[in-house]
């Protein structure tokens, strides 16, 4: 069982910055827009129907400061009424804090993940002969192609001995090729915040989390802040075939992002993404502990342009959209037998943390014995027309 504490969650500075999130209000029968300050967390959807409004501001940081809102409790009591097991359904309770924004993920965006897809697709999704692979992959590509720049003139020049010794790959292609990886993670308003249970395919026997950056977009292709992700992986479903990939991504709560949205201000910007360290814990009810991390300052891709890869004259996202921005994290750490690598178990808990955004915190259940997701799009618009938000 997850117990919370706004100390658990909230960044290395605290209130300091701009935070924003999404609160469910028992009352209401339906969720919030709050902004999360050092004397509580206040109701702004007044003034900001959804989160995806607030971001279409010109200045989404000052726009929030400026609202005032109705202070609905602290962010502890709020949090510890958040988890499926012990929540009481007439006070209020956190979820993610993205809506109406599409969510999108750029996957193959760091080397070391890009060889642990190529090994993936090779071993046909069974974890016993992925370290034979792993070898023979390493023997072939290196293990260290961080300085290889997608798309440019070295790559292509790879690209080509690796077709001339029949060892190309798919993942590969998006990992140094001109064009990046960009998928749709799950349906709209789907996703589960911090203290919420993150599913796993009942049918998945080799899996993992990957903590990621989830930068999230307006509708002109601006970026205005950053939250915490894990984009909830099975790797057997994926490695047996890449068309697969919707059922590996795609699942009841399989799309966590949290603990907040913190907006872009004078306390933090893109620059300090780009140097950003996430953290990882897995803790089994086994005893199973492993630890990584994530770099995003080893990116192949820059955010920039993975966001300018999403959105353009090509496509449009009229609501803004919520991007991953991938892993450069590939569990190897074997949990059972030698050579079977690293699975979930149920009730593993998973903590993704980052000085500058906090922690997302969840625990891993089947995705059928998650929370059902029943509030969709709709819900939400009869739901404010009926508050008289719209």
């Amino acid at each position: 069982m997850i117990a919370l504490t706004a100390r658990d969650v909230l960044p290395q500075d605290g209130t300091s910055g701009t935070l924003v999130g999404r609160v469910w209000l028992p009352e209401a029968a339906g969720p919030a827009v709050v902004a999360v300050r050092g004397d509580g967390v206040f109701d702004v959807t007044p003034s900001f129907s959804t989160v995806s409004a607030l971001c279409e501001q010109d200045e989404p940081a000052v726009a929030l400061a400026s609202a005032k809102g109705a202070r609905i409790g602290d962010l502890d009591s709020i949090l510890a009424n958040t988890p499926p097991d012990r929540r009481d359904r007439t006070k209020p309770w956190l979820l993610a804090p993205v809506d109406l924004q599409v969510l999108k993920a750029a996957g193959v965006t760091f080397a070391i993940s890009m060889l642990e897809r190529v090994i993936e697709e090779r071993a046909r999704g069974n974890p016993a002969s992925a370290e034979a692979i792993r070898k023979e992959v390493v023997r072939l590509v290196g293990d260290d192609l961080s300085k290889l720049k997608p798309g440019s003139a070295e790559a292509m020049k790879l690209k080509q001995v690796l077709v001339d010794q029949n060892a190309w790959s798919q993942y590969l292609e998006v990992g140094i090729g001109p064009d990046a990886e960009v998928f749709t993670k799950a349906p709209v308003l789907s996703s589960v915040g911090t203290g919420m249970d993150a599913g796993l395919h009942p049918k998945s026997t080799w899996n993992n989390p990957e903590p990621e950056v989830v930068m999230v977009v307006s509708s002109r292709g601006r970026i205005v802040g950053a939250a915490l992700g894990n984009d909830v992986n099975l790797r057997d479903f994926e490695g047996r075939s890449a068309l697969l990939l919707s059922k590996a991504k795609d699942n009841n709560a399989s799309c966590a992002i949290g603990p907040l949205l913190r907006l872009f201000d004078r306390t933090f910007s893109l620059d300090d993404v780009r140097r950003m360290d996430v953290g990882l814990t897995v803790k089994g009810a086994d005893g199973f502990v492993l630890d990584g991390h994530s770099s995003i300052g080893k990116i192949s891709r820059d955010p920039t342009d993975l966001v300018a890869q999403t959105i353009g004259s090509v496509h449009q996202y009229p609501d803004g959209f919520a991007l991953f921005l991938g892993t450069m994290f590939a569990p190897v750490k074997d949990r059972d037998a030698p050579g079977q690598g690293f699975t979930h178990k149920r009730d593993d808990i998973v903590t993704i943390s980052a000085p500058q955004l906090g922690q997302l915190v969840n625990r891993m259940r089947s995705s059928d014995e998650c929370e059902p997701w029943t509030f969709g799009i709709g819900e939400l618009m009869r739901n404010l027309a009926k508050r008289r938000i719209l």
